[in-house]
């Protein structure tokens, strides 16, 4: 089946496509239109507390709406989509930030290895979007946490069942941040991670709520820094 564009259309059955966002919404209806070009999917929107029109935009859109009445962040705001589809019974959970950087043409790309048995999460990795900042961060990263993979700070992910599960337990629930702290976690846990590399465009409106300046950069990279060293070699087992 195609579209009228006569681009790939993804039907699979139980995968969720979750997005977290705050205040998105310039930009959370064309995210949605988008996805739904390429798949059927359902859209899941975790509001976190956004003081603009984003839940009404998502859900004129078409969208399942969880609205979080205190601002958790957008990992807080991911896990809360993962618990969603785990009481749903999805099988597979794809991640995709609500700012228009993740294209969702690469949905096929990143589900094959997961329907293939290759992987168990897939990771939308696009290095050379990487400012200065977030390069360094990268670097550090790696080097501290043992992680090999290529973009840490990626949220286009798609997880399968297990990693879902893995995710949704209380042990996540802490962690500030989607990049070292749930990796590391998967990766423990014996979940095999891979990255697909895909193309990813400029925000559509605004700025990195991360590298957007160097004090929150050196508060990022000290929480994350001391989590990587934390949680190296730690071997986790499963809920």
């Amino acid at each position: 089946m195609t579209t009228p564009t006569d681009k790939p259309y993804i039907s699979l059955p139980r995968c969720i496509v979750i997005i977290p966002a705050r205040n998105e919404a310039q930009d959370i209806a064309f995210v949605i239109d988008e996805i739904k070009k390429y798949c059927n999917f359902p859209v899941l929107v975790v509001d976190d507390a956004s003081t603009d029109d984003t839940i009404i935009k998502a859900r004129e859109a078409g969208a399942i709406i969880v609205p979080l009445v205190v601002q958790l962040g957008a990992w807080g705001a991911t896990q809360t989509g993962l618990r969603y589809a785990l009481q749903n019974g999805y099988t597979y959970a794809a991640t995709m930030d609500a700012d228009g950087q993740h294209l969702a043409e690469s949905l096929p790309a990143l589900l094959q290895p997961i329907i293939s048995k290759e992987a168990d999460v897939t990771i939308g990795t696009c290095t050379r979007r990487g400012s200065i900042m977030r390069k360094i961060a990268w670097t550090l990263m790696k080097r501290v946490s043992g992680l090999r993979l290529e973009d840490l700070t990626s949220g286009f992910r798609i997880y399968d069942r297990r990693a879902i599960r893995r995710l949704a337990a209380w042990q996540a629930t802490l962690l500030e941040y989607q990049d070292v702290g749930v990796l590391a976690m998967l990766q423990a846990s014996g979940i095999r991670i891979k990255d697909v590399e895909v193309n990813m465009l400029p925000r559509r409106h605004g700025m990195s709520r991360v590298f957007y300046s160097w004090t929150s950069v050196i508060y990022y990279m000290s929480y994350t820094l001391l989590l990587s060293f934390t949680k190296r070699g730690v071997k986790h087992h499963q809920p």
